[in-house]
């Protein structure tokens, strides 16, 4: 395996760990208002991510980092030609940490109520924000002979990109609803594990949808490859699965499957890419792949021995982590940090 192929895998890796982390992550934000029904229950309902979030978004940070480090005419060309979404996503995402920070500092019921839309705001637009920029990846943009973006922002905003965004946003909910379901007790548990039984549904035919649509809109079926089928068919069975283990009630291996439909569900989009990291939508000829937007075959394997050696590190640390706050959370005021 070249370094190219390796560090492609790599980045994929790091985005998929980062929307199956912070994915429930960003449910959770956007049923907060819903769920939580006074600030009792929507101080339970964030502290329940309260020692996760920002642990979780360093895993962007290492895919954008690794992104800009082994593919930097990638990184020129996406962050150029997609900065106002990217910008937009930035601004969420601070929205949210500061949110989460501040709401707690006044026991003012507006004050508290103000940040957590700020917290659903936040969430929302990244959770739609993300699908539409990966869709566009896939299905392609304007980009010219100079690895140049030569679109707008409006390019971004077609159907097959908002299909995306309205799929991962209902699945980000469903996989929020399944961690709360673990997370919580009494009625915030019971409103979750309700949430699951009519929402899968809805899920599974949207989600399906939106593959079977990737396959046409995309050129997925010009270039079929044996892992751009068998993950996006891992993604629709391990949402099915989950249908099995709501009958059973077993809510920590519903939790496991919503975590694999997402995980499949990005390793499709990038399968499909492979070996491209930005299809050209002017030239074929002109898409940016993982050889002419890499870097030297030095830095990719200086690259290689610096994460072989801290990764492991950072994996255990967070792997900690989640074992440490592993238990539910009560409800009990002076238990609740947020």
């Amino acid at each position: 395996m070249s370094y190219n192929i390796l560090w492609f895998v790599f980045i994929t890796v790091l985005y998929t760990g980062f929307f199956i982390l912070e994915g429930f992550d960003f449910g959770v934000g956007i049923l907060l208002p819903f769920l939580g029904k006074n600030d009792q229950q929507r101080r339970t309902i964030i502290n329940t991510i309260g020692p996760h979030w920002d642990g979780n978004e360093v895993w962007l940070i290492a895919a954008g980092g690794a992104t800009f480090a082994a593919f930097p005419n990638w990184y020129a060309t996406l962050f150029s030609g997609f900065y106002l979404p990217l910008f937009l996503i930035l601004v969420g995402l601070i929205i949210r940490g500061v949110s989460f920070e501040f709401r707690s500092k006044n026991d003012d019921p507006r004050w508290r109520t103000l940040w957590d839309w700020c917290i659903f705001t936040g969430s929302l637009l990244a959770t739609l924000l993300f699908p539409i920029a990966f869709a566009n990846l896939v299905r392609g943009v304007p980009i010219n002979a100079n690895m140049g973006y030569a679109g707008g922002f409006f390019n971004l905003l077609n159907a097959y990109a908002l299909l995306a965004a309205l799929t991962v946003g209902l699945l980000f909910v469903l996989h929020a609803a399944s961690f709360l379901s673990l997370k919580t007790t009494g009625e915030i548990e019971q409103k979750a594990k309700d949430l699951l039984r009519w929402f899968w549904p809805l899920v599974v035919i949207v989600l399906v949808i939106f593959l079977v649509t990737t396959f046409f809109v995309t050129d997925a079926l010009q270039n079929l490859t044996p892992q751009s089928i068998i993950f996006p068919v891992f993604s629709v069975l391990a949402i099915l699965g989950a249908s099995y283990f709501l009958r059973k009630s077993q809510y920590g291996r519903l939790f496991l499957m919503t975590c694999f439909t997402v995980g499949f569900l990005f390793v499709s989009i990038f399968s499909i890419l492979y070996p491209r990291v930005m299809v050209s939508s002017l030239n074929p000829a002109w898409s940016l792949t993982i050889q002419n937007a890499a870097s030297s075959a030095n830095t990719l394997r200086l690259m290689t021995i610096v994460t072989l050696i801290f990764l492991p590190i950072v994996l255990i640390y967070q792997v900690w982590t989640y074992w440490t706050f592993r238990k539910r959370v009560s409800g009990e005021a002076e238990k609740l940090t947020y």
